[in-house]
């Protein structure tokens, strides 16, 4: 005779069988009840966000310089730092490189203290683009080492190899379930390339070159969900983009691109919405200037001190991802006299990045700025908008 221990053991299962079979739980009763496949249908998401050039000019990291010569540039990311380390993955446009070889400088070769880097992990960011005409500034020595000081920290890069091209592997985030490939790609490299060999210019760069871009896209089709790709090419201050690149950024979407978040002109140009095979992909011609000392008073063009903060939702059920949304986030570079000399006839500021919608009428941080910084943003986040044109 069966105890009563054992009938409430069968029970139980009895039950955990038939509970397993009302959510649609199939189990393969020669196994045991380890081994359970669903065929339930599964929803997961990503949200994803990427912002324009962050463009350390000397005048940047004179002023993140602290009294004991260290460079703390976290500050300056204060205002942005709840969005980036928010969302599931961050991208950062890095424009310039990373080399202890070469002295620091801003314009016209680029070259910060390792401490970005540092801030742009405390912020949150998971991968920076180097895909930039500057990235050869510090020659390709300090490109590699633009790249392992993020690396080393733990943030992937784009746009430059360390290696053989042909040997690297397109970069793959796995986030939430949803496999998303991040590539880049610059126009050129402002004649710096010249010091390179042929040998060292094809294991190393990543260009606009349409057959490679072709053959990438078609690999991370096969190892993605989504594409998202970075290029970087245009007019510098022009508002509007250009024949080549509307013509260039439509093909990356034909051959496989989702989205297609553009930079280099140092201002924002317009969204557009494609459709291919009946659903939605998304191409954003250039996100402006991030963080940088381009501003009204220095090159006299407002929308240099203005930029993007784009966000890419993308939904992934069973088999199948799309883009799910799309929102285009205006932000400003302010910078505050810190009422301090970095050096004879330099001036200190302190550089804040704003996200405007936190900043306007019934914006979190409101307050915190004056009655003309107010009107300022006002103005700054309406025709940002309107010049975006977003309808998703």
């Amino acid at each position: 005779m069966k105890s009563l221990a054992y009938k409430k053991i069968t029970i139980v299962s009895l039950l955990a069988l038939l509970l397993m079979f009302l959510a649609g739980a199939y189990i393969d009763l020669n196994q045991g009840v380890s081994k359970v496949k669903t065929d339930v249908t599964k929803t997961t998401t990503a949200r994803v966000v990427a912002n324009g050039d962050i463009l350390i000019h000397d005048i940047l990291y004179m002023s993140a310089r602290q009294s004991d010569g260290t460079y703390d540039f976290k500050p300056y990311f204060e205002y942005v730092k709840d969005w980036i380390s928010g969302a599931d993955l961050a991208i950062g446009d890095y424009e310039g490189t990373i080399s202890s070889e070469y002295p620091l400088a801003g314009y016209p070769l680029f070259n910060a203290p390792s401490s970005i880097a540092d801030a742009m992990k405390d912020t949150g960011y998971d991968v920076a683009d180097l895909a930039h005409n500057h990235i050869l500034d510090s020659q390709l020595s300090g490109a590699i080492n633009t790249v392992q000081t993020f690396n080393k920290l733990g943030i992937d890069t784009i746009g430059i190899y360390t290696d053989k091209r042909s040997t690297n592997k397109i970069l793959v985030k796995n986030i939430n379930g949803i496999k998303i490939a991040v590539l880049g790609y610059s126009y050129g490299y402002n004649g710096m390339e010249a010091n390179l060999s042929k040998e060292d210019y094809a294991n190393h760069m990543s260009d606009l070159n349409e057959t490679k871009i072709k053959a990438d896209l078609k690999k991370a089709e096969q190892v993605a969900d989504v594409t998202i790709v970075m290029p970087q090419m245009g007019v510098e201050y022009q508002k509007e983009p250009t024949a080549e690149q509307k013509t260039l950024y439509h093909k990356m979407i034909k051959w496989g691109a989702d989205v297609v978040i553009g930079g280099h002109p140092h201002v924002i140009e317009p969204a557009e919405v494609v459709k291919k095979d009946g659903e939605k992909k998304f191409i954003i011609y250039s996100m402006g200037n991030f963080i940088s000392n381009q501003r009204l008073e220095t090159v006299d063009d407002i929308w240099t001190e203005r930029g993007l903060l784009m966000e890419v939702n993308f939904e992934k059920t069973g088999s199948k991802t799309k883009i799910k949304t799309v929102k285009a986030h205006p932000t400003m570079v302010w910078a505050q006299d810190a009422g301090r000399l970095v050096s004879e006839g330099y001036e200190a500021y302190n550089y804040k990045t704003l996200v405007l919608e936190d900043f306007i009428k019934g914006g979190r941080y409101r307050n915190r700025i004056d009655q003309t910084m107010q009107e300022k943003v006002d103005t700054a986040y309406k025709e940002t908008n309107d010049l975006v044109n977003l309808k998703w």
